[in-house]
């Protein structure tokens, strides 16, 4: 599929993804595709940094090819590596066979049919459908050295292998960053890219949102998760619920059946919003329903 042709066309081939995109995420976005820039997108756990990646993917009809980072990461897992496993078979074949030229074996086994490719080579290769989606996850959790070697393949779209040479994308891949923020990452890699924060959306974008993904949750249900959700970011959490979780515990209330909210359904199922004990504790019972009582179901439909 070609690239959509304005910013308008991008917010409607995300949304026919199910994902509700707001205006500037919606320009940025499309800024990324007409330029061939990275788009480096950073924000709170859970707030649909991935999801717009695979969204993208899909509605450009796309690879998507995603590298999760974490610490340690190097350049032979994001970029290749050799099968150390073959080469040895084909060393003790040719051996067993006798008469061996060194020189020429050593040619012949660091050639690409001993090469396992990684996300980053394979986002450098033709793809039939065209520039693939590369989709690089967390960087934050990742250190400075593999950032430095993240500035040759974002600036040129080439990555270099000793043996082989320097491999170039023929067209630049749709690069999409993201990062938690648990640290910064350098300006000089921000810099090749074009940034955008990715925030908590408000209320009537949230219920679009859940809406989308849970369409068989009754309105009146809907609102009421929102805006406790909501009410629950505001007090002072390790960490406060996403909007994937905000998916995540409408479905599981309606799993159960529940069709309004209680202070008793809500404890028994803060699992699915909360993930460190410390935040469950906090919200004892009388708590929960203070926050209950305190929580509308947001403006009422027009």
């Amino acid at each position: 599929m070609t690239e959509p042709a304005s910013i308008d066309e991008v917010q409607s081939l995300l949304g026919r993804q199910d994902y509700v995109c707001g205006r500037s995420l919606g320009t940025v976005a499309y800024l990324a595709l007409t330029l061939g820039k990275p788009l480096f997108l950073e924000g709170e756990a859970g707030v649909g940094k991935t999801e717009i990646a695979k969204a993208l993917a899909a509605a450009l009809d796309r690879r998507l090819i995603r590298l999760q980072c974490y610490e340690g990461l190097d350049a032979a897992s994001a970029v290749y590596e050799w099968n150390f496993a073959e080469q040895m078979i084909a060393i003790r074949a040719a051996e067993a066979a006798g008469g061996v030229d060194r020189d020429h074996l050593k040619d012949e086994l660091f050639t690409e049919d001993y090469l396992i490719e990684r996300p980053l080579l394979q986002a450098m290769r033709p793809q039939p459908e065209g520039p693939p989606v590369l989709l690089i996850d967390e960087l934050d959790r990742t250190d400075e050295p593999f950032e430095a070697f993240l500035l040759e393949a974002l600036s040129d779209f080439q990555v270099t292998i000793p043996e082989l040479g320097t491999i170039r994308a023929p067209a630049p891949p749709v690069v999409i960053v993201t990062s938690n923020r648990t640290r910064e990452v350098h300006d000089a890699l921000k810099r090749r890219c074009l940034y955008h924060w990715v925030d908590y959306p408000d209320f009537e974008r949230e219920i679009a949102i859940l809406q989308a993904r849970a369409p068989e949750a009754a309105e009146r249900l809907s609102r009421e998760v929102v805006a406790f959700v909501q009410r629950l970011r505001t007090e002072d959490l390790f960490k406060k619920p996403g909007v994937a979780e905000t998916i995540d515990w409408a479905k599981c209330l309606l799993a159960l059946d529940v069709v309004a909210l209680s202070p008793e359904v809500i404890s028994d199922t803060l699992g699915a919003l909360l993930k460190y004990q410390d935040d469950i504790q906090r919200l004892e019972r009388s708590e929960v329903k203070r926050l209950l009582d305190e929580t509308s179901a947001g403006p009422e439909p027009a």
